[in-house]
């Protein structure tokens, strides 16, 4: 992978960023997904964020190597603090981390997200903290993707900010209100694989030598839960 050609994964994210955008690409490693769009016109102005000299150096070595740094800036910053009010970034993409760090590099820059029009987040794991936080914070969905690739599923979440509080119940938090009407064949991959997980830990806490009884149950209810779903 690099600027011209895209992951699958990536290339979903960059679907989703409006044309002429001026986003924020938190976490950015290489600075593929921003480069990318600089590359094919889609985008007027982009921040490749990185937390780590050893990405942020290689976002800058890209950014060099295809004249892009008059449309990119690679900032070493801790999550969002690499967005300055003058940017007007309007669209921030996340991907590629756990879903307990996104929300928290989201509660930890909240007063970055003024301007903000649209979230692209991609969490690897914990999808259904992030459309808590999303939720908590007066943000809907608009729409969701899943899809697999390298024997891996990732989700994808686009949200916008709302002033009235979006309503989800608990499955749809837990699995996604589009993901789950959908029900397309990564969803139903990733969920029977969770149902083998989930089996394969009750199977090894029942022969522990002090038995689990309330994780087990807990386990358990998300394998009922997940096979209604299914």
């Amino acid at each position: 992978m690099d600027s011209l050609h895209l992951s699958k994964r990536l290339a979903t994210v960059a679907k989703y960023v409006p044309d002429q955008a001026r986003m924020a690409d938190i976490g950015s490693d290489h600075a593929y997904l921003p480069a990318n769009l600089a590359l094919n016109s889609r985008i007027e102005f982009a921040i490749a964020g990185e937390v780590a000299k050893g990405p942020y150096q290689n976002a800058l070595a890209e950014l060099t190597n295809h004249h892009l740094t008059n449309v990119i800036e690679a900032r070493l910053a801790d999550g969002l603090a690499a967005i300055e009010t003058s940017d007007r970034i309007d669209t921030i993409t996340i991907a590629g981390m756990g879903g307990t760090l996104i929300s928290d590099i989201l509660e930890n820059g909240k007063d970055k997200l003024a301007q903000v029009n649209r979230l692209i987040l991609e969490p690897n794991v914990g999808a259904e903290i992030v459309r808590q936080w999303l939720v908590d914070n007066y943000f809907e969905i608009t729409t969701e993707e899943i899809l697999s690739e390298d024997q891996h599923v990732y989700e994808i979440i686009v949200a916008e900010p709302t002033d009235i509080k979006a309503v989800y119940d608990a499955q749809e938090i837990l699995f996604g209100p589009f993901l789950l009407h959908e029900k397309s064949v990564p969803f139903v991959e990733k969920w029977q694989g969770q149902v083998a997980h989930l089996e394969t830990a009750i199977q090894q806490m029942e022969q522990a030598q002090k038995v689990p009884a309330d994780k087990i149950k807990e386990f358990q209810q998300e394998i009922q839960l997940i096979k209604e779903v299914l």
